[in-house]
């Protein structure tokens, strides 16, 4: 027998504790049905010129980089590269919103994001060349390692932000990720905490359709990936993520409502991922050409240029300055990395324990012995650096 099935059943109406009542109105925090835009409509018309002007320039250097860094891969000069093609309003436009006080907490695909926020590209691209450090000075630079594991940098960027908060400095930290991370359990982790204690954060999530070969519609059956954010008490936000300008203004408002005490904020920046996933995946075993096609008519940086031409703020001339600039600093990237790097084989022993345990001691010095028997055989006295 049920409840519902005792005598005077009909009477008995439960009321809920007060905990159980929600402590959000979830209505403020639901996304918009359709992803914003400004490229091409009416809201165009009060974008900043200078700042569209800005983004484009930044875009054909961002496309012009990545079409470098794709080729150094092909050469040996790079062991893998993540590319960011089709991407590059959201990595122009996580970079450029924020201070130089604030911290950005790239992916291993966002390393456009990190060259934009003034980062060597050569250093950049350091992990990727199999190097064992990161690269560059995190805390010089504000940009957190590039994060190969899924998701992982999201907590840390919380963590951060938190910190900043109780400490009482003015920071905001912009954590990036892909669709494929947003199943991790970070991701939720990170959320529910930067919820919770109001965090200075703001996720931006590049919904580029593929968790490497898993197409979002396998991850999540939500309605948006924004949408997830109304479960854990901050606001979603849906735009185009090929509209330079409108990414600019939905991650400005974020970090804003951030760095006034008004908590995290989940962005979806719906884009697509034009080359493969590394260059060592073949994405034609998962998705069609007519697909890849359909994009490109979506190009984030012809949107730009189109509508800088249609409105009169860009002639041939400013195109053609914008490439050759691009030019330049590709020539000085395929320079540098065609360097070969001098390495120290003692450097394994280096920087493994504070102080070095007995066991690396007495390897370090077996190395030593080695490479001193190597030297005096080849008439040399580099201590095997460059071997």
């Amino acid at each position: 027998m049920t409840v519902q099935e005792l005598p005077g059943a009909a009477a008995y109406r439960p009321t809920p504790p007060p905990a159980w009542k929600p402590l959000t109105d979830p209505a403020p925090l639901l996304p918009d049905p359709e992803p914003y835009r400004v490229l091409g409509t009416d809201a165009a018309a009060a974008a900043d010129p200078e700042l569209l002007l800005r983004l484009y320039a930044e875009l054909v250097r961002g496309r012009r980089y990545n079409t470098q860094a794709t080729a150094l891969t092909k050469q040996g000069r790079l062991a893998v590269y993540p590319s960011s093609t089709g991407q590059e309003a959201c990595e122009i436009a996580a970079a450029l919103v924020l201070e130089e006080r604030d911290w950005l907490f790239p992916s291993y695909r966002d390393t456009l994001a990190a060259v934009a926020r003034g980062l060597d590209p050569v250093e950049a691209l350091t992990l990727l060349r199999g190097d064992r450090h990161t690269g560059y000075d995190p805390r010089e630079h504000r940009i957190a390692p590039l994060c190969t594991p899924l998701a992982t940098q999201l907590p840390h960027a919380v963590g951060l932000a938190h910190a900043a908060r109780l400490k009482g400095d003015d920071v905001v930290a912009l954590a990036m990720v892909g669709d494929g991370g947003t199943s991790e359990g970070d991701f939720h982790e990170a959320l529910n905490f930067a919820a919770v204690w109001k965090a200075p954060v703001v996720f931006l999530v590049q919904n580029n359709g593929f968790a490497i070969s898993v197409p979002l519609a396998k991850q999540t059956a939500a309605p948006s990936l924004a949408h997830k954010a109304v479960g854990y008490g901050m606001p979603g936000r849906l735009v185009d993520g090929n509209d330079a300008a409108a990414v600019h203004q939905v991650l400005s408002e974020a970090v804003e409502r951030a760095r006034s005490g008004g908590g995290p904020t989940l962005v979806e920046a719906i884009t697509y991922r034009m080359d493969a996933h590394t260059n060592a995946d073949d994405a034609t075993r998962y998705r069609g050409d007519s697909e890849v096609e359909a994009w490109r008519a979506h190009d984030p940086v012809q949107l730009m240029e189109r509508e800088l031409t249609g409105r009169g703020l860009l002639g041939d001339d400013a195109i053609e300055e914008a490439r050759e600039a691009a030019e330049r600093m590709a020539a000085g990237l395929r320079e540098r990395m065609n360097a070969d790097p001098v390495l120290d084989p003692m450097d394994l022993f280096a920087h493994v324990y504070a102080e070095q345990t007995t066991q690396l001691r007495e390897q370090a010095a077996r190395l030593r012995v080695e490479l001193d028997a190597e030297n005096e055989q080849h008439g040399t006295d580099d201590g095997g650096a460059g071997r």
